[in-house]
């Protein structure tokens, strides 16, 4: 599975999302296609399972107490960006692929959509609501789906994510 993770992400790399197959990536990790299909139900699935580790693979969120919970939301938020930001052609794919209407995919955005709500509680509490919390959740993904149709880089989520959490927050 490691492999083909790791072959995925090449091949996005060369021949985009439009040019990604399930069988090139299995050709490329050096196994039978059947293999692939037995881990991966779709295209979609796999791209989004890169983009999922990458975002697992983060270290925790630091909390600094010098540092504005503002500041701090919007730390955790562009860890998970930058990854997007690094990764132009990743970028791209997961845009397709997390929108995906398949239940392998919709499992992996249930994973993703906890992993921004844990890293936002992480660097708020107790300096915001649930509500504040899910608020900001709400923002980002929003940010995220604006990157990805090109209406805002990936590199300015962390700041406008400031921002709106100011709003949020209540000190702006």
């Amino acid at each position: 599975m490691d492999r083909l993770v790791d072959a995925a992400l090449e091949e996005v790399r060369a021949a985009g999302y439009d040019g990604l197959t399930v069988r090139n990536v299995a050709r490329r990790a050096g196994v039978a296609p059947a293999t692939a299909y037995t881990y991966f139900a779709s295209k979609d699935h796999l791209v989004a399972e890169v983009f999922w580790r990458r975002v697992a693979a983060l270290p925790e969120p630091k909390v600094n107490g010098r540092r504005g919970a503002a500041a701090r939301a919007a730390g955790a938020l562009r860890e998970i960006a930058t990854i997007l930001a690094d990764e132009p052609e990743l970028a791209a794919a997961a845009t397709t692929a997390i929108l995906a209407n398949d239940p392998d995919v919709h499992r992996l955005r249930a994973r993703m959509g906890a992993a921004v709500l844990h890293r936002l509680g992480a660097t708020l509490s107790p300096d915001a609501s649930p509500a504040a919390i899910q608020a900001l959740a709400l923002a980002f993904s929003g940010a995220m789906l604006q990157a990805g149709m090109g209406f805002l880089d990936y590199r300015d989520i962390g700041d406008r994510m400031a921002e709106v959490a100011d709003v949020v927050l209540g000190r702006a």
